[in-house]
């Protein structure tokens, strides 16, 4: 078994510093920040500074947000002219209401003919491989509606389907709809891969096992815990489980990440010291002397 693990596109998490961590403990690749088509047009600085790379950051992909077919190929062109990407994805996925009111994101699941079009448009004009970000339905669960979304995304140009086990209903919480995700895989013929809840191995590997998908995207399950992708490597060879890494290994872990931040991240002080303050807790979460811990 040796499925592809690529980082998920974390809107506003995936930034260079936390892609250099994710690539030294095993990420081999990963996405920038889920990026908005309309502020990647008009050179939004807030937005077209999660562009930041280096040389060894790479592979690497992006993935845009938008409902305009015309202003995402836009977008994704810019994008292209900017950095060396390997693909581009198209998120149809995103549950965040603000996302939905501007009819993006999950809201294409219940636009599908608008979805096509923004597939076949940039999958036409662009040279590199065109993905889509799915959820398994919108308000409730219908394996058939996810099937045909899924086969429109194909018929239009898409090359690969990444496919999150929940409704936009159900957000980030409960259950996987492993079967689903299992019959998106049996109609395609292009690579499918599974996403949600992979937090731990044991979990990566149920999602394998149980939808026979090409490849997994970790998105939460690498906050405060890079060593992730590689422990899901180790797990899926030879079943060996880690242990969570020790206080003294986090923190150091943690000391890199936090330089990275210093180093790149242009970020007023203020800013800079909060987003510290964030990152810091993931990685100290279950600590019985973390003070953040006891609130």
């Amino acid at each position: 078994m040796n499925p592809k693990i690529y980082l998920a596109p974390l809107s506003g998490i995936t930034d260079l510093p936390f892609r250099l961590i994710s690539r030294e403990m095993g990420a081999k690749h990963c996405f920038f920040p889920m990026l908005d088509s309309n502020a990647t047009v008009y050179n939004n600085p807030a937005t077209l500074r999660y562009l930041k790379t280096i040389v060894e950051d790479s592979p690497i992909s992006a993935q845009l947000v938008g409902s305009d077919p015309f202003v995402m190929l836009e977008a994704a062109e810019k994008i292209v002219s900017l950095t060396d990407i390997s693909s581009l994805d198209i998120n149809s996925a995103c549950p965040a209401k603000k996302i939905i009111r501007k009819g993006a994101g999950a809201a294409l699941l219940n636009n599908t003919e608008l979805l096509g079009q923004i597939i076949y448009k940039l999958s036409s004009n662009l040279k590199i491989p065109v993905t889509v970000k799915l959820r398994t339905g919108f308000n409730k669960r219908d394996v058939q509606a996810c099937v045909s979304t899924a086969r429109i995304c194909e018929a239009n140009g898409a090359s690969t389907v990444f496919i999150h086990g929940r409704t936009k209903t159900q957000g980030y919480a409960g259950s996987i709809d492993y079967e689903a995700i299992k019959a998106v895989k049996n109609a395609l013929k292009i690579p499918v891969f599974g996403s949600g809840n992979i937090i731990t191995p044991v979990m990566a590997k149920k999602m394998l096992d149980e939808t026979g998908c090409d490849g997994l995207l970790v998105a939460r399950g690498a906050l405060g815990n890079p060593w992730i992708f590689k422990n899901i490597e180790t797990y899926l060879k030879s079943g060996e489980v880690f242990k969570k890494p020790p206080k003294a290994e986090r923190e150091e872990v943690l000391a890199r990440h936090l330089t990275y931040i210093e180093k790149y991240n242009n970020m007023t002080e203020t800013n800079r010291m909060g987003y510290m303050g964030k990152v810091t807790r993931w990685y100290l979460k279950g600590d019985p002397h973390c003070e953040w811990e006891k609130t």
